[in-house]
């Protein structure tokens, strides 16, 4: 056993004699009834590492052997782990843990923004983490308990182990599960809401709502995915957003994924759509916004950022999204067991369905749709005519955040005019000319809203209803109209004027449409 080994063992043990607190739920096992073979052979080497004389005192002490027990544990996850990484102890700080990730970690540039930096183990935040490759960061009373908890470790041990859940979709903390189960039985409903279920899942909503729908559609036995092998992509998927961005974070690739189910359950989907076709969908709804920096695209290109580069000025962010999310999908190996043929046609429609967010071919995908509708050709028994379907769903699902109830919607319009405001903010600090929507002094989110709704949901929704005329498509018209005339009403507050409506979108054409108000 490494001398760090020895010393977090020997500081752990002995400040829980000390504090006569600490403690271990669910731990009623000891070293000889363990069932994995390995566990029993490293604790009594553990206890003898750290010393006779400290061994012997331990031994007496049960709550100081739950405790070693615990750590044995932990301690045996990370040295059979094929991901390199160590726990290590402070002494100085009897109250803290500290990570220090040594094995897949993306370092995120201090300047510029760049792919933030992902840690690899399914239960730690290392959103917390700065931008040096080897860090050791201090975490939270809180997250120091979550760390410990021995009923979620032994439910991730089965994982590792290969045991099979009863349950495969319970994978919810049980602190929260009941209430969250209760939420997830509701999941198709129009009026689900992101916020709460992301507080009842500590964070975690977009892993533990995909995770759900892929159980729910029957995703995980057609494909014969393995359930560890997909909890890690989704791990890597909800960790590579960046939290830090107001709007374009998991909760909004969570947000997106739940309104994509609702529309996959429409009538005219849920009787053509092949199991193939769900599964496209639900990975594109899932990383359509993959590693966003919280900036749009004309910023990327007069700051000559590398990535407007790379992909020619063209789509920079949504390629970038659709890149991001097929190298995670080769990583995870979730798909390795299919043909290559099969894994190359995956990521291309993949592409095509997140290339397809791009607001600024909003005007060009609208007039195909209307064009197919007016001449009544569409046919959901045309593998084509589906894909296209679900890249207009797509879209839908992107920008629906005007056909929520006025208590969801009006939390989405703060958080991305505060996100268009934040990048307004750093153009003025070097100087580059504030994009349009993104000065506070003289825009306001009513006029943003209200323009967004009239020249980009509106024309889309309102075709969207004209192939589907369902409770769904009427509702979510309902929705827009009341959210619009509330935003009016505030509008009227403001400038005394209701007819006020922000010309940057009166002015928008083929070339500015989707660039500007970009809510993907």
């Amino acid at each position: 056993m490494s001398s760090a080994c020895k010393t977090f063992l020997l500081s752990a043990a002995l400040a829980a004699r000390g504090a006569g607190r600490a403690h271990c739920r669910g731990c009623q096992v000891t070293a000889a009834a363990c069932p994995v073979p390995r566990c029993r052979a490293l604790l009594p080497s553990a206890l003898a590492a750290v010393g006779g004389e400290y061994a012997s005192a331990i031994r007496g002490d049960p709550m100081g052997i739950a405790l070693i027990w615990c750590l044995a544990l932990i301690l045996i996850k990370c040295i059979t782990s094929k991901r390199r990484g160590a726990i290590s102890y402070d002494s100085s700080d009897q109250t803290a843990l500290y990570i220090r990730m040594l094995g897949d970690v993306r370092v995120r540039s201090r300047a510029g923004f760049e792919t933030e930096r992902r840690g690899s183990h399914p239960y730690i935040d290392f959103r917390i983490f700065h931008s040096n490759s080897e860090i050791e960061v201090s975490v939270s009373a809180r997250n120091v308990r979550r760390l410990l908890s021995f009923q979620r470790y032994l439910r991730s041990s089965r994982f590792f182990r290969g045991i099979t859940v009863p349950n495969s979709s319970n994978i919810l903390d049980d602190d929260y599960n009941g209430q969250a189960k209760c939420m997830l039985e509701k999941v198709g409903n129009w009026n689900f809401d992101i916020f709460l279920f992301d507080r009842l899942t500590n964070g975690n909503s977009l892993v533990s709502l995909t995770f759900h729908l892929f159980n729910l559609h029957g995703l995980i036995e057609h494909f014969q995915l393995d359930t560890m092998k997909l909890r890690r992509f989704l791990v890597m998927v909800q960790e590579d957003y960046h939290s830090q961005n107001p709007y374009h974070n998991a909760v909004h690739a969570a947000d997106v994924t739940q309104a994509m189910h609702c529309y996959l359950k429409e009538p005219k989907l849920s009787e053509s759509l092949t199991p193939w076709d769900v599964l496209l969908s639900l990975i594109a709804a899932a990383t359509h916004d993959l590693d966003h920096p919280g900036v749009n695209q004309p910023f990327l290109i007069k700051t000559n950022h590398y990535l407007a580069t790379l992909y020619k000025n063209t789509s920079v962010l949504e390629n970038h999204h659709w890149r991001s999310a097929v190298g995670l999908l080769r990583e995870s190996g979730l798909f390795a067991h299919m043909s290559l043929e099969n894994r190359q046609l995956m990521e291309s429609q993949i592409g095509d369905l997140i290339l397809a967010t791009d607001i600024s071919q909003q005007n060009e995908y609208l007039s195909m749709f209307r064009s197919h509708l007016d001449r009544g050709d569409l046919c959901l028994e045309n593998a084509n005519h589906r894909h296209f379907i679900l890249q207009m769903a797509l879209k839908c699902a992107d920008i629906c955040n005007p056909c929520r109830t006025w208590e969801l919607s009006k939390q989405w319009s703060e958080k991305v005019t505060e996100e268009f405001f934040h990048q307004g903010d750093i153009e003025k600090k070097y100087h580059l000319g504030v994009s349009p929507l993104c000065d506070r002094q003289t825009e306001t989110i009513a006029n943003i809203q209200i323009g967004f709704m009239t020249y980009l949901v509106e024309p889309l929704f309102g075709e969207w209803a004209r192939f589907s005329n369902t409770r769904l498509s009427q509702t979510m018209l309902g929705h827009l109209g009341l959210n619009k005339a509330s935003w009016k009403g505030v509008q009227r507050e403001q400038s005394g004027s209701g007819d006020d409506v922000d010309p940057t979108f009166e002015e928008m054409d083929s070339d500015i449409l989707p660039q500007e108000p970009r809510l993907s």
